[in-house]
């Protein structure tokens, strides 16, 4: 059981002052941030990439690159990269590199990308959304398994017997499939034996089961051993000494975020009463004190059979030291609570309950 965070670099408004960060010293902040969590043991930090004021990362190999320099053990990922509207070519160089740097702790999460800003800023029509993303997958697979490349596609210049350089440490750079939740996608990912990401920021989190076991069939069907893949979860919270504190940091921030988001996507107005919900133990929410995220990460596990876990956090701005601290109750004291519950209910065979 992997445990790990996430990030958008986001640089919204804080709520109470209305001060917005730089993009630079929201960077500088991630790039501490990672750090720490190298340091409090978690497994994997995620950055995820945007092309909007409101999120200060672009090119999350670039701020993982610089990570990586400074870390020494835990693995590096995108989430996601806009595949779609990129070249796999170079994203494939970019994150070998960044997998020299790290000595083999880098990783690709491939999405078609929930924002739709690098479309037009890199010239694609959004009619070939999902073209592009299949297009694009199989030319980056292919340049992972193969030194030199012969393709031709619709929406790339072909590569007539090319080698693509460098070559990762990892053989294979680990690829995920990033997910919202989309049951073709889930399919995908389980048809090429691929890692699955699932974005669970809603709604209930056991839904979710069934997907994981549709990943399953699918990979099974296409003669994949099932036992060798892996499902992560992303979800949005916050951990605090105590869940007063947790709610009281978190909710003000989260909710701006998320009704900016709201108005730009014909979504309800995000209250109160939302995020209370999705702070039950079946809610999306991992947000409170120790006991009870570990609670609720640990049910995930068990109801949903996910094998990492990461937390994206802040969803708003924040404070730098309130993020941080939650970073070390995360990666100090929930990580290892999780793990211990983990292995004990392995070595009792896994029962439901």
């Amino acid at each position: 059981m992997e445990i790990g965070l996430t990030t958008f670099v986001e640089t919204t408004p804080d709520v109470k002052t209305g001060k917005v960060i730089s993009h630079a010293e929201r960077i500088q902040q991630v790039l501490e941030e990672i750090i720490l969590a190298d340091e409090v043991g978690l497994d994997v930090y995620g950055v995820g990439e945007h092309h909007r004021n409101d999120y200060a990362c672009s090119t999350p190999a670039v701020l993982l690159a610089a990570a990586a320099s400074r870390t020494k053990n835990i693995r590096l990922t995108s989430a996601v990269t806009v595949l779609s509207s990129d070249d796999p070519v170079r994203v494939f160089q970019e994150f070998s590199t960044v997998d020299a740097i790290s000595n083999g702790r880098a990783e690709i999460m491939a999405g078609r990308g929930s924002f739709i800003e690098s479309f037009p800023l890199f010239g694609y029509d959004l009619k070939d959304y999902d073209e592009l993303f299949e297009e694009k997958l199989d030319l980056l697979l292919q340049i992972r398994e193969n030194e030199i490349i012969n393709w031709e596609g619709r929406h790339r210049p072909s590569i007539p017997n090319r080698g693509v350089y460098p070559r990762p440490v990892q053989d294979p750079l680990p690829v995920w499939i990033a997910s919202g939740g989309t049951p073709q996608s889930v399919a995908r990912a389980g048809m090429l034996g691929l890692p699955l990401a699932l974005a669970i920021i809603g709604g209930s989190p056991l839904q979710f089961a069934a997907l994981v076991k549709l990943y399953y069939r699918s990979a099974e069907k296409a003669g994949h051993d099932i036992s060798k893949l892996t499902v992560a979860s992303h979800s949005h919270g916050f951990v605090a000494q105590t869940t007063e504190e947790a709610v009281e940091k978190f909710f003000p921030p989260t909710q701006y975020a998320m009704n900016v988001l709201g108005r730009e996507r014909g979504w309800g107005p995000y209250t109160r009463d939302t995020f209370d919900y999705a702070r039950s133990l079946e809610g999306a929410l991992y947000t409170g004190d120790v006991k009870t995220v570990a609670e609720k990460i640990i049910l995930l596990r068990k109801k949903v059979g996910i094998t990492r876990f990461m937390l994206h956090c802040p969803v708003g701005s924040m404070p730098h030291e309130d993020v941080m601290k939650s970073i070390e109750l995360f990666g100090k004291e929930v990580a290892p609570m999780v793990r211990e519950e983990v292995a004990r209910w392995e070595a009792a065979g896994m029962p439901e309950d």
